[in-house]
């Protein structure tokens, strides 16, 4: 078994800091070979002084706030473990997660792993809860072909992990901090595998327009990605990679929802100028699909909960994210500090 350290970057969490560290302790991992680390440079509430109680744990804090990818390049250095874990100070891990994530560092060809997210989602669920747990479930699909056919393509911040070795600082300006340090270790010629018997649990977005905030922001750090990830980008340097990093990545972050709009469009256009039966059946298709959003939009305002409408609205919403995190970014409106997205 590898040496591990459990990272976690906590800003402001002092209403449920101590249930994780809970959750941290219970984690089936020899205590031995296994260490928890939290940073939480910049909060200014009682974080880092509920942490300190807690003799099994490490602590890293300073007063200034400069964003979590400046806070995890600062302690970095400091860790001398094969493996780093990182995960969310809002998320719970089930008991053998990291005993799961470690055992695929038994291939040298890995170097790294993603772990699954699940959102807890209430049978009364909101569009907030409903949308994002369909999202989720959709992803963790994806990742699981991805590994099939040959590496992820990035990792969610709530569950991943890296070989300490293959580690390399990405930008302090860096928006989403845990798809640059993985998708530098794939550029490197290293497999991202996934592991969904490791899983994070974590409560949904409070609601729609906190949810809207925080894909925003990754949306506006996946243009910013792009930019910065040249070698994941070249077909001649790893194929497959790139095959999988533009079909799952690039496309949904750049040209998606304006093809969306634009396939509606002509499908206008094909029905008023052709007879094609084909057609007029798409666009009643489109036509029945957005027009479920829109119910499912003002449902949520009235705090209807029909799941039916909920994740066309969600799916309509994530697009329009994708379109406003581009104007953002490129309006250079987006900081890297961290954004708390309020949860349930």
């Amino acid at each position: 078994m590898p040496t591990v350290a459990l990272l976690i970057a906590a800003y402001n969490e002092e209403d449920y800091i101590e249930e994780k560290i809970q959750n941290c302790l219970e984690l089936d991992y020899p205590t031995e070979r296994f260490d928890i680390v939290f940073v939480t440079d910049g909060s200014n509430d009682t974080t880092p002084q509920k942490i300190q109680k807690y003799t099994q744990v490490k602590l890293f804090h300073k007063d200034e706030r400069s964003g979590k990818m400046a806070a995890i390049k600062r302690v970095l250095p400091e860790l001398s473990n094969d493996i780093i874990v990182f995960t969310d100070a809002n998320t719970f891990l089930n008991k053998e997660a990291i005993k799961e994530l470690v055992k695929h560092y038994q291939n040298p060809k890995v170097g790294a792993v993603a772990g699954e997210k699940k959102i807890m989602v209430e049978e009364t669920a909101d569009a907030s809860s409903a949308g994002e747990g369909f999202y989720w479930k959709y992803e963790s699909a994806l990742k699981k072909w991805d590994y099939e056919l040959y590496s992820n393509v990035g990792a969610a911040g709530e569950l991943f992990s890296i070989r300490k070795s293959l580690y390399q600082p990405v930008e302090a300006d860096t928006i989403i901090d845990d798809h640059m340090i993985a998708m530098r270790i794939a550029e490197k010629g290293y497999i991202i595998a996934y592991e969904p018997a490791a899983y994070a649990m974590e409560t949904a977005s409070a609601n729609s327009k906190e949810e809207l905030k925080r894909k925003i922001r990754i949306a506006a750090g996946g243009i910013q990605s792009i930019f910065r990830l040249k070698k994941a980008a070249n077909p001649f340097h790893n194929p497959v990679l790139t095959f999988q990093y533009i079909s799952h990545r690039v496309l949904r972050w750049t040209v998606t929802p304006f093809l969306m709009i634009l396939v509606f469009l002509l499908n206008i256009f094909i029905v008023l100028n052709y007879d094609a039966p084909i057609y007029k059946l798409l666009l009643v298709a489109q036509i029945l699909f957005y027009g479920l959003s829109i119910m499912g939009y003002f449902f949520e305002q009235r705090n209807v909960k029909i799941k039916a409408f909920f994740i066309p609205y969600y799916f309509c919403m994530m697009n329009y994210a994708v379109i406003a995190g581009i104007s953002r970014y490129f309006k250079k409106a987006q900081s890297a500090a961290w954004e708390k997205s309020k949860r349930k």
